[in-house]
């Protein structure tokens, strides 16, 4: 390895310390370091026009803000997600008391299927939250076409995906809401943070009431709410660090091509990539180990053992994972997420990645998977 340290997925990026430093200077002279300050303020403004929209809600957290975004749309009842995704899309919902219901994904774009959504579809459903994985959209067009036929909301988890696009314009403007994380490990981070970015002027009035107790000026309590505010210092890394993603991304693609082409010639291993047609923050590097979960794991062991500390995301989806594994009542029926869970690898990337790095985790694959068995695909993931 080209570094002491281990490589790890989503090492943080960081703006210039000067820079930051300023920030924290105009927070000591101010005084002021939380409740809706200006450092705050003047994120939103540049975070909503940054994704062309009306209104950006600055959260404590990505987790937070997608609570808000669903209790503000008056979800209730069940609401269908992707089996795999992340874990808090689905704990957004359950914690207040809403029943998730796992839909299947797309096997070229790991995204929520459409067809498997409307499949899933009863009476009780209120809502569809879909999620753009790995800095690709979700089928928005297709998601919206369903909403809109079975008069459900629809709003998207859109923590991978900050800076990229759907349809050609920016992430943050689909459905009713989309929700970032604003997480160290994230493209973009503040600390930790997120916020809710709208163009519904009702929604977001009732999710800035939802983010501080529900007041509405000093003493005066007009809504349910809890303590979602985002801190000055928190503010002061996201103003640091926005300047430099259009730089950031250029780094990350660099290292994402140098993967893809250090991993094309290994039998059986493919790395995603991004939609030539929309911008992408290249912030993931995804490998499928098509031999299965058996290959995949002995190049993820195989990788810790060289410092390398690559992840097994989502596995083994969210519907396998509790309280969602103990419930009542049939299995979801999920055979592309099953199949994308057991293959899926996400390597180390950024711009501290080195070429050696790279060559690195091409030699320890190309021997972790090396004459494996290779399983037949289900039918749904050669669609």
């Amino acid at each position: 390895m080209s570094d002491a340290r281990p490589l790890h997925v989503g090492r943080p990026n960081l703006g210039p310390r000067e820079v930051f430093d300023r920030y924290v200077d105009r927070i000591y002279s101010g005084g002021w370091l939380t409740n809706d300050g200006p450092l705050v303020r003047e994120l939103e403004e540049e975070v909503a026009a940054r994704t062309g929209v009306r209104h950006c809600v600055a959260m404590c957290n990505g987790t937070v803000a997608l609570e808000i975004a669903v209790r503000a749309l008056g979800l209730e009842g069940e609401v269908v997600v992707p089996a795999f995704t992340f874990v808090a899309t689905a704990h957004a919902l359950s914690w207040q008391g809403i029943r998730p219901v796992f839909a299947d994904v797309d096997p070229r774009t790991h995204t929520l299927d459409p067809r498997s959504v409307e499949a899933v579809i009863t009476p009780r459903t209120t809502g569809i939250i879909g999620v753009h994985l790995w800095g690709r959209p979700a089928d928005v067009t297709g998601l919206q076409d369903v909403a809109d036929r079975h008069g459900l909301a629809l709003m998207f988890d859109a923590a991978h995906a900050f800076d990229c696009t759907a349809g050609g314009r920016p992430v943050g403007g689909a459905g009713r809401v989309e929700v970032f994380s604003f997480h160290a490990t994230k493209f973009f981070n503040t600390f930790e943070g997120g916020a809710l970015v709208t163009n519904d002027d009702e929604l977001a009035h009732t999710a800035r009431l939802m983010r501080n107790f529900g007041f509405a000026g000093y003493d005066t309590v007009v809504h349910p709410g809890t303590n979602g505010k985002m801190s000055e210092i928190a503010a002061a890394m996201g103003l640091t660090n926005l300047p430099g993603l259009d730089a950031l991304i250029d780094a990350n693609r660099a290292v994402h091509e140098s993967y893809s082409r250090a991993l094309a010639d290994i039998p059986g291993v493919e790395v995603l990539q991004p939609d030539p047609l929309e911008r992408s923050n290249f912030q993931y590097v995804v490998a499928v180990v098509e031999d299965g979960a058996e290959a995949r794991d002995r190049a993820v062991a195989a990788l810790h053992a060289e410092g390398v500390l690559a992840r097994r995301y989502f596995w083994p989806g969210v519907h396998r994972m509790q309280p969602y594994a103990s419930w009542d009542g049939p299995a979801p029926s999920v055979p592309v997420t099953e199949w994308v869970a057991d293959r899926v690898v996400v390597l180390p990337a950024g711009p501290g990645v080195t070429p050696d790095d790279v060559s690195t985790v091409r030699r320890v694959i190309a021997s972790a998977v090396d004459g494996a068995p290779t399983p037949d695909r289900p039918a749904a993931a050669r669609r």
